[in-house]
This record gives C-alpha cells, sequence and structure tokens, in this order.
C-alpha cells in the first residue's frame, strides 16, 4: 500500500522566495517579478503547500473589505494530477475570520484544468476580461470567477 505524503500549510516568508521563484519559473506562462513577490510577501496571505519537507505549491490571497481574490495559485509541475491544486485551492476557501463573502479570481481562458479545478469546487463564470494576460505574440482573455461563501 502506498504511503500517502505528509502534507502542511505554512505561511510564506521572504526566506521562502528562492523555492516559489522555482515553482513559478516552472509552472507560469506569465511569472511574476522579484518585487511582486516581494510585495506580496508583505501585504497578502502567500500560503505555502509543503509536501514531504519540499514546497510543492503557493498560493496568493488578497483581502479587501469582504471580499477576497485569489491573485496567484501553482503546484510544481512535477507533483500536478495527484489532487494537490484542489487541495491548496481548500485551503483558500477554508473559513478565515474575516467575513469574506465571495472570492474572485481570474483564470486564461484557455487552462481549462484549472477552469475545471475551480468549478469543482463552486467557483462560477462572472464576465470577461478581454486581452487581459499575454499570450506568445497576442493577448488572451481571462474569465473572472466568483465563488460565494456560504
Amino acid at each position: 500500500m502506498a504511503q500517502q505524503p505528509a502534507i502542511r500549510f505554512r505561511q510564506a516568508a521572504v526566506d521562502d522566495l528562492a523555492a516559489i521563484l522555482a515553482i513559478q519559473d516552472q509552472a507560469a506562462a506569465a511569472p511574476w517579478s522579484g518585487r511582486q513577490w516581494r510585495d506580496s510577501l508583505e501585504s497578502h496571505s502567500v500560503t505555502l503547500l509543503d509536501v514531504n519537507g519540499t514546497v510543492a505549491g503557493y498560493a496568493v490571497v488578497a483581502s479587501v473589505l469582504d471580499e477576497r481574490e485569489l491573485l496567484n495559485i501553482a503546484v510544481m509541475p512535477a507533483q500536478q494530477g495527484q489532487g494537490l491544486g484542489g487541495i491548496l485551492l481548500d485551503r483558500c476557501l477554508a473559513k478565515d475570520g474575516t467575513g469574506a463573502v465571495r472570492m474572485l479570481l481570474e483564470v486564461r481562458s484557455g487552462n481549462q484544468s484549472a477552469i475545471a479545478l475551480y468549478r469543482s469546487r463552486g467557483f462560477v463564470k462572472a464576465g470577461i476580461r478581454k486581452g487581459y494576460y499575454p499570450a506568445g505574440a497576442g493577448r488572451e482573455d481571462a474569465w473572472v470567477m466568483v465563488y460565494e461563501f456560504q
């Protein structure tokens, strides 16, 4: 019988930036700059997903009044397809005492696996941002998706 991985979560610190950038370099189509990451570590909730002692993913959530926004989420490509993205997303959706009534996110319109994950957790499409993401020589639309906390 295969042993279950040891999964834990923790808040990221500046010392984690190298691990975050290593994941981003492999997983992100439009990577954030080091400055964007430092700003996020100072002003947002950055949760790390640790699997068997190694940082395997991250999620960045901003809170403004009664809304939360999932700004960035990624899992190391070598560990994708194992349900870790869903586990990390569930952690972001857990009640956290902020009084938030909804969570928003933008996702590339062509990222069907992410859209399927978000839908499986109760997110619904609320709109489109035309040409929101850089994509090769052009731009790609973003879907705005919303999750209503119960």
